[in-house]
């Protein structure tokens, strides 16, 4: 789960000192502390938050670069991978049952996450088991490895990734989390729903109020902050999430070149030969999508909730195969509710 950080006036100062005293890395260095765009970092999070040197030294001695992650960072499969391949990773028979058995087990949590947050349980066991396979996958990589690389070794999202470096220990700080052994995803993010540092600190939540929020062990605290970040990014109560579509002429060229977030009402989109597959209100706000099939392209209109679904990761074939996944494990749960009465 990737966002944007918002950069303060004291961080972007300190990420230029950062630029101007970094030097490329030595391909054979593995550790970070005596580097100088580290040292840079360290004395920031002295001078900003109040931790303690030898604290953070210790850390960073401790930090590792990580090759590996530099290469997946480099080659994610929401850019490498056509919809219908993508779409297998996600829409299999296990994750469909693993779905159905986590919200057996979980039933309770995910009541009372709906009746808190207004967001249906079937999406936010499909986050879940994307994410993590429902807690079976929650990441091999040392967290502080990952953000020390993409922080000081990855140009491109340096920024990004510093910022959540600075985050992450904080989060650690607050927590209780020791940050030298705590394991995630190659890009920093933690627990079964893969929250990165930032969204952690701002979205999670102590559900079950024991004072702590705890997003490895707690499934409470797991559904219950699936559920607020989604709440907090715009999800609305009962409304869909997409349809598929069917379109004429060739004004829908243009209207896919304006992106998956909603922009024009559906009747205005009838107009523009841009028809929906079942039937939905004209006040609806919708975009067009195109999904690659291997006998060619598949029409959707998404909206609001489509588009929620996308600041949890922002790529429309992750939102899609989240939306996917859910309608099955809905369907495959109302099934054994029905065998089961």
């Amino acid at each position: 789960m990737l966002h944007q950080a918002r950069v303060t006036g004291i961080f972007a100062t300190v990420l230029l000192a950062l630029a101007l005293v970094a030097s490329p890395p030595a391909a054979h260095a593995d550790s970070y502390s005596d580097q100088p765009q580290v040292q840079a970092f360290i004395d920031m999070m002295v001078d900003k938050h109040g931790f303690e040197q030898e604290q953070l030294v210790a850390v960073f001695n401790e930090a590792k670069r990580r090759e590996d992650i530099l290469e997946l960072m480099r080659k994610p499969a929401e850019k490498r991978l056509k919809w219908y391949e993508y779409r297998k990773i996600f829409l299999t028979a296990g994750r469909i049952d693993g779905g159905v058995d986590f919200w057996k087990e979980n039933l309770d949590a995910l009541k009372k996450a709906e009746a808190t947050y207004g967001v249906a349980p079937q999406i936010i066991v499909a986050i879940i088991g994307v994410e993590t396979r429902y807690g079976g996958n929650t990441g091999r990589h040392r967290v502080i490895d990952a953000l020390s690389t993409l922080a000081f070794d990855y140009p491109p999202r340096s920024e990004f990734f510093t910022g959540e470096l600075e985050q992450f220990l904080i989060l650690g700080r607050e927590e209780d989390i020791d940050v030298t052994t705590t394991t995630g995803s190659y890009a920093g993010a933690m627990g079964y729903g893969q929250f990165i540092p930032s969204s952690y600190r701002h979205y999670a939540v102590d559900f079950d109020g024991d004072g702590k929020r705890d997003l490895w062990n707690n499934k409470m605290d797991i559904i219950g902050s699936v559920a607020n970040y989604f709440k907090e990014h715009g999800w609305k109560t009962g409304e869909p999430v997409a349809v598929l579509a069917s379109v004429e002429g060739e004004r829908y060229k243009d209207i896919l070149e304006m992106g998956y977030k909603p922009h024009t009402v559906l009747d205005a989109l009838r107009h523009d030969g841009i028809m929906p597959l079942q039937p939905m209100p004209d006040e609806l706000v919708a975009a067009l999508i195109s999904l690659d099939q291997e006998n060619g392209p598949e029409y959707w209109l998404d909206f609001n909730n489509f588009y929620a679904i996308t600041r949890y990761n922002h790529s429309p074939l992750y939102a899609m195969a989240v939306y996917q996944l859910s309608e099955e494990i809905r369907t495959a749960y109302e099934k054994t509710r029905l065998f089961n009465e």
